[in-house]
């Protein structure tokens, strides 16, 4: 039983990605119907040989792809003779059916997931904060428990996310977990880097974020005017648990150093500058980028306090809590001292943008080059123009503006 069967393996070109690549398709004509099927693999078009139905050259890549289409057409020529032999006529719907029985497995949202963060929680404390894992296991507890709820399943396949269920997404977190806007943008920018790693597999051939459009809300960050500085500077506390946490709260304050950064100071960070003046050397652990700050006398006079505590003799800079305690008991310590403002150790990294140097005249670029930031931009977001910088700065213009009789 002659029947008419054709193959045909072509690019896309229509459908070329950002990368410059194009999916394969195969076209199956038989008996003059005729019906297109994603094979899921993405090729440069310039590589593709038309006549043979292939890829060019002998790179892994195309004797890869060439060997995966060499075994579609083997397979769609076997599925044609096995239907001669028993006398049956070979159908488009028989085809399909093959395809279907063949396709690899359905590849779903969660396991990849748990599979990022598994990789992330070996990496922590060398590539990342653990604050950074418990920031992803906290988006996957949300996505789970979103899943359940709108779609009443446990997980996914990654063909069904699509800008619907961004949006969806978007809005439980407004919704169900009363998130603020920035709080939502940061969860689903953590989920964002899932599909990106998924979009760079190929296993999602379009962007669900194309057509997402959000945008942080300004905040304004928490810092300490220098009289609140001085004041939990000067109070002394009836247990060594708040004494511990304000010295490391003040050294912060003077050396604008984050928590992370703090917790892994040794004594070896410690070196003479070029000043010959004793400095911390050190890489911040968020950007992998080097930190180097000159040591005033406050922050030199803790280190001092501090140096036969038991963990400093074995090589730590400063006993330091955990981050939850330390924020913890930094709230006990502002409603002690009579400080209304929301006190946590991140505060201490603004305050020693803001008040200690940009308004006591440390240059912007000098500012950003002791926080460890690659950019001024960021450093902005950090340090505010207090309204007693402005009107320091303007006495000075005053002053000059006399001398040369301009006013």
């Amino acid at each position: 039983m002659k029947q008419d069967l054709k193959i045909l393996i072509y690019p896309r070109t229509a459908r070329t990605n950002k990368q410059g690549q194009a999916p394969l398709y195969l076209r199956v004509t038989i008996n003059g119907q005729r019906w297109d099927y994603s094979l899921k693999k993405f090729i440069d078009p310039k590589t593709w040989d038309t006549k043979n139905s292939k890829i060019k050259g002998n790179s892994v890549e195309a004797s890869t792809i060439n060997g995966y289409l060499n075994v579609i057409k083997t397979q769609l020529l076997n599925l044609e003779i096995s239907f001669n032999l028993k006398g049956e006529l070979l159908t488009l719907e028989d085809i399909k059916n093959h395809f279907d029985n063949k396709a690899e497995t359905k590849r779903m949202l969660i396991p990849i997931f748990k599979q990022h963060n598994t990789q992330i929680e070996k990496l922590v404390n060398k590539e990342y904060a653990p604050g950074t894992l418990e920031r992803y296991k906290t988006t996957l507890k949300h996505l789970e428990d979103f899943l359940q709820r709108q779609y009443n399943c446990k997980d996914i396949p990654l063909s069904k996310i699509d800008h619907a269920f961004i949006m969806d997404f978007d809005f439980y977190f407004r919704s169900v977990r009363n998130c603020s806007n920035n709080t939502t943008i940061k969860y689903i920018k953590n989920f964002k880097k899932i599909i990106n790693y998924c979009r760079a597999n190929h296993w999602i051939t379009n962007d669900p974020f194309i057509n997402y459009k959000v945008k942080l809300d300004k905040v304004e960050r928490i810092f300490l005017s220098q009289e609140e500085i001085i004041a939990i500077y000067e109070k002394e506390f009836n247990t060594d648990r708040l004494n511990l946490v304000r010295d490391i709260f003040i050294f912060s304050s003077y050396t604008g150093l984050a928590y992370i950064d703090m917790f892994n100071l040794t004594k070896n960070h410690i070196v003479k500058g070029i000043d010959r003046q004793l400095w911390i050397h050190t890489y911040r652990q968020k950007t992998s980028t080097p930190t180097k700050i000159p040591l005033l006398q406050i922050p030199l006079e803790i280190i001092e306090k501090y140096k036969d505590h038991p963990l400093c003799r074995e090589g730590k800079l400063l006993p330091i809590y955990s981050n939850q305690k330390t924020n913890e008991y930094l709230k006990e310590i502002a409603s002690l001292t009579g400080i209304n403002k929301e006190l946590t150790f991140h505060c201490a990294r603004h305050t020693f943008a803001t008040t200690v140097t940009l308004s006591n005249g440390v240059p912007i670029e000098s500012v950003s080059k002791m926080l460890g930031h690659t950019n001024i931009t960021t450093t902005q977001h950090y340090a505010r123009i207090t309204e007693q910088k402005i009107s320091h700065d303007m006495q000075q213009l005053k002053n000059i503006m006399q001398k040369k009789n301009v006013i």
